[in-house]
């Protein structure tokens, strides 16, 4: 088991790394509301391991029919 498979809660960085993707389209995809997450007090996102799974099941039920609306805004983190 990793250690993203034990985590509950994932900062920006720690979800751009679980979903594979940069920094900057985990916050594209949250300001445009694409993944929810909610803040701290200090307006830091914080996002729960379900909502990141729930945004990868999202993402494969509306693959087939529209594939590239769900790379659009995909940059890999090499």
């Amino acid at each position: 088991m990793t250690r993203n498979d034990r985590r509950l809660v994932f900062t920006s960085s720690q979800a751009a790394e679980y979903l594979g993707v940069s920094l900057a389209t985990i916050r594209r995809w949250t300001d445009a509301g694409h993944i929810s997450c909610y803040r701290t007090p200090g307006g830091q996102r914080r996002f729960s391991r379900a909502q990141l799974d729930e945004f990868i099941s999202s993402m494969q039920h509306d693959a087939p029919g529209s594939a590239g609306a769900a790379q659009s805004g995909q940059a890999r983190v090499a």
